[in-house]
């Protein structure tokens, strides 16, 4: 989470598309912007930060920030009304450094989230907390997005925790979910698990259409949201992850071990290849597109390691040890060291 200080170091400030802003109309084969008193906008400076924001033709119900130091500059419904942002450029920076700055810690702290986890989907009741541990099982193994209601609403994009019981489908201990996440993308994943199997099944069973649901001590039904997952993490850890650090972790895991696992390159040619290779592997794990996961879902000292020879070394000092910390597999810990370094 980026905090007011670092906002305040940046130049930006915090803003919300809930607030007045600039609007778009089209006129004739172009657009015309007014401003927050409904004046047609002239100023060169406000027409070109507007330009340069590159807001597609297609977009409706734009709006633009009036703040250029806004860290939101534009939002808008795209032809499938689907509700789009822009951010301003050193947001994304920042975002994306707080993002990955975390991973060290969040690498440490995955034993004590397997432990809980593991602890309360042991549970014979099926409360809250097994339920909460579910979801974070099932955010570790298929690396599907949390999701929540605002997004599914303005979007129709499903995660976890916006799930309905029509998504998924169990056999035995087979779970199969199949929906359509985030820019429309349709997903299928399964995995195999006999305890989160059953505790899928008595939600479903469960009145209501959302999935994730859990029956209090006065027999009241409650659905679990984004929130509640994020308070697990910070009340087990101590710390402030989110759920969302699970895809950033998993990706740049899989791309670490990715990379060892195909070895040095002879060449530059080959270098590129196994760069790409291993970035479509993690697109596929995480169900997105190769750009994103190279930009978002994997650190970018793994790559850099990779390409000044650092990585397989390192790596294979690790391979054939136990891992430094109860709870993680070596190639975790051999990550978290590489991240350290």
């Amino acid at each position: 989470m980026v905090s007011e200080i670092q906002l305040k170091e940046e130049h930006l400030r915090f803003v919300s598309d809930h607030n007045p802003g600039f609007s778009r109309e089209k006129v004739g084969k172009e657009f015309k912007y007014y401003d927050l008193k409904g004046k047609t906008i002239k100023d060169p400076h406000i027409l070109d930060r507007i330009k340069n924001l590159g807001i597609p033709p297609a977009w409706k119900d734009v709006w633009v920030c009036s703040l250029s130091n806004g860290h939101l500059q534009a939002t808008g419904l795209d032809e499938k009304g689907r509700k789009q942002y822009i951010y301003h450029p050193d947001w994304i920076a920042l975002s994306q450094e707080n993002k990955f700055n975390k991973m060290i810690d969040f690498g440490f702290s995955l034993p004590k989230i397997r432990s809980r986890v593991s602890y309360d989907l042991g549970k014979k009741e099926i409360d809250k907390r097994k339920i909460l541990a579910t979801v974070v099982w099932l955010l570790e193994h298929t690396f599907i997005r949390i999701g929540n209601e605002e997004y599914y609403k303005d979007n129709n994009s499903i995660g976890l925790t916006t799930l309905r019981n029509k998504h998924v489908k169990i056999r035995g201990s087979s779970i199969l979910f199949e929906f359509k996440g985030k820019s429309g993308v349709q997903s299928k994943i399964a995995v195999i698990n006999s305890k989160i199997a059953k505790t899928i099944k008595a939600c479903i069973e469960l009145p209501g259409y959302k999935l994730f649901q859990f029956v209090d001590d006065r027999n009241q039904r409650h659905v679990v949201d984004s929130s509640d997952i994020n308070l697990f993490l910070k009340d087990v850890t101590k710390d402030d992850f989110s759920a969302k650090d699970f895809r950033t972790w998993g990706g740049t895991n899989i791309s670490a071990t990715s990379l060892f696992k195909i070895g040095p390159a002879e060449n530059i040619k080959a270098l590129r290849q196994n760069i790409k290779e291993t970035v479509k592997k993690v697109a596929s794990h995480l169900n997105n597109t190769v750009s994103v996961c190279r930009n978002y879902y994997i650190h970018p000292k793994v790559i850099q390691s990779y390409q000044e020879n650092v990585l397989i070394p390192h790596y294979s000092r690790y391979s054939n040890s136990k891992p430094g910390v109860k709870g993680l597999s070596w190639t975790e810990y051999a990550l978290i060291k590489l991240l350290q370094k």
